[in-house]
């Protein structure tokens, strides 16, 4: 993999990075995507996606949940992941006589679901999901590009 050119300050890129961060703190503008392509800080669950010359690999980071309750479909292109992850945290404690008080909490919960246009060569029907040690991967496949052929002229 490529290092990224916004981790070094001493570059242009690394430059016009701080900037912006600047320009964000500037206008309050930090729980905003910073890109097209980036999504809300906090947003679950986190995905990778990228592609081999046989398929489209999804992985969604989630650990914590019920593989039977992880909802994943595919429609016209588009995947969608959804669930919900429990707070595991009681709404009340019968030893405390009451209401548990929480003074932070980090780890998100709730509902949650993700959306990601796939490319027009997959295959729908070839479609596997596994769920192991927090990651859920998702294999799809890619359909077979028609090859370059030869065509003799009479």
């Amino acid at each position: 993999m490529y290092a990224s050119l916004l981790n070094h300050p001493s570059t242009l890129f690394g430059q016009f990075e701080k900037l912006r961060r600047e320009l964000d703190d500037v206008f309050d503008v930090g729980g905003l995507p910073s890109s097209i392509r980036s999504v809300t800080p906090g947003t679950l669950p986190a995905i990778n996606v990228g592609r081999t010359p046989t398929s489209v690999e999804v992985y969604a980071f989630a650990p914590g949940l019920d593989a039977s309750k992880i909802d994943v479909s595919l429609d016209r292109g588009v995947l969608r992941i959804a669930g919900e992850r429990p707070s595991g945290i009681p709404e009340s404690d019968p030893k405390l006589n009451g209401k548990v008080h929480v003074y932070s909490r980090e780890r998100g919960s709730g509902g949650f679901a993700r959306t990601v246009a796939l490319p027009d060569d997959i295959d729908p029907a070839h479609v596997n999901a596994s769920y192991r040690d927090g990651v859920l991967q998702i294999s799809i496949a890619r359909r077979e590009s028609p090859q370059p052929r030869r065509i003799t002229v009479q």
